[in-house]
């Protein structure tokens, strides 16, 4: 009897101890594709715009399967969008707060801005579609989706292939062809 009272306790304190330690763990502050560019900050939330109260002044903020609930008030610097209700839902932001993570209030927000990329480098709709016609070997492409992998799966443009770009390093040797005469055409989800 009392060595299975002493196996109680003994649980119970493993339980209470186990507990203790994920309360002190804190929140990811950083999603895992901004991580590519940004290291983790305790006072920068890095993710994907959820939405926003405008009732109750709080943002949300995506980080993987988190979502951070933070308070703002019209001290809020906004860079990148003219108003926070114009920020469209999943667009890569960061936001800078102050007051810890259990009472966290923004500071700065700031929105991802698109891509630049220069005409010249940019393939049209009616380019693309000659290439495909004649086939990868005939054209000298190679056509590259970088998007996520069950993305690619779902569906794909024909002869791409898939290199999502969080894989990109660890996949290019494998993925990307040896000649470098190729013409290499990357596309992905839209403007980020």
């Amino acid at each position: 009897m009392l060595r299975k009272s002493l196996l109680v306790v003994l649980s119970l304190f493993l339980v209470f101890v186990g507990m203790a330690s994920r309360a002190d763990a804190a929140k990811p502050t950083t999603a895992a594709a901004c991580k590519q560019c940004h290291p983790p900050v305790d006072d920068v939330v890095r993710g994907t715009f959820f939405g926003v109260s405008e009732k109750f002044r709080t943002i949300q903020v995506s980080v993987g399967s988190l979502i951070w609930v933070i308070k703002y008030g019209d001290d809020l610097k906004l860079t990148g969008a003219d108003k926070i209700t114009a920020i469209p839902k999943e667009k890569e932001i960061g936001v800078k707060f102050s007051g810890g993570e259990k009472t966290p209030y923004a500071v700065s927000l700031d929105v991802k801005p698109p891509a630049k990329v220069a005409p010249e480098k940019l393939v049209s709709t009616g380019e693309l579609l000659k290439l495909i016609a004649a086939g990868p070997e005939k054209g000298k492409f190679t056509l590259l989706d970088s998007r996520p992998a069950p993305r690619y799966v779902e569906g794909h443009i024909p002869f791409a292939l898939s290199l999502p770009q969080p894989a990109f390093d660890k996949l290019k040797d494998t993925v990307l062809p040896k000649e470098k005469d190729r013409l290499l055409i990357f596309y992905c989800g839209g403007v980020t």
